[in-house]
């Protein structure tokens, strides 16, 4: 058996969400949400395997956006693409502007908030950060018009850094480097849907200055 296959992972009812405040695409309303999504009495951890399928699960997905902004104020953000041995394989070969992944049944097992000890233990992964930095969480992504989206929720964090110095650790995050927004706005199309909301959202010309709730 797979590590995938017998990995338990966290999840909320779909139910929940629903009752909470549904949307389709961003939103910035984070404080109306995590609590509730985050509180003992709605998690559990399932059969990755089985929630991957069953849409009646909201499998709750760190996003993590790296920013760094120089004294001119042009901002770049860390892109890179997805290998074929990262673990969603509907998403192999997408270029993404976020890192992250699944909380485990073991990000639990220490006592702790098992979200932040996930979170942590997926950019510790994936990258490595060689920079002073700030983070806050800035918004959430739903997106139930792809087989991906029907079943995770993502939880959008923003990463400011002092300098442009963040080094993937996994060997199936390739291509990465910092590339100004204004480019990736305009050149999408290779991109995951959930990098497309969040650029869009975040950065886009109408789209107000992130903010968000906790620092890094």
């Amino acid at each position: 058996m797979s590590e995938v296959q017998s990995e338990r992972v966290l999840v909320v009812p779909a139910e929940l969400f629903r009752q909470l405040g549904y949307f389709q695409g961003f939103c910035r309303e984070v404080g109306r949400y995590l609590d509730e999504l985050f509180s003992p009495r709605h998690i559990s951890y399932r059969p990755r395997c089985e929630v991957e399928q069953d849409p009646n699960f909201k499998q709750l997905i760190p996003y993590v956006i790296f920013r760094h902004a120089d004294p001119q104020g042009h901002q770049t953000v860390l892109q890179y693409t997805r290998g074929v041995g990262m673990g969603e394989g509907r998403l192999h070969r997408k270029h993404s502007v976020g890192i992250g992944g699944h909380i485990s049944a073991i990000d639990a097992a220490d006592g702790g908030h098992p979200y932040e000890e996930g979170m942590r233990r997926e950019i510790d992964e994936e990258v490595a950060i060689d920079t002073p930095y700030t983070s806050a969480c800035v918004g959430l992504i739903n997106d139930d018009q792809s087989d991906v989206g029907r079943v995770h929720l993502g939880v959008v964090h923003l990463v400011d850094l002092q300098r442009p110095e963040v080094r993937p650790r996994e060997t199936e995050i390739t291509e990465s480097g910092f590339r100004p927004v204004e480019e990736i706005l305009g050149d999408l199309s290779g991109f995951e849907t959930w990098s497309q909301i969040c650029m869009k959202a975040l950065f886009g010309p109408h789209s107000p200055s992130p903010s968000g709730r906790g620092a890094g």
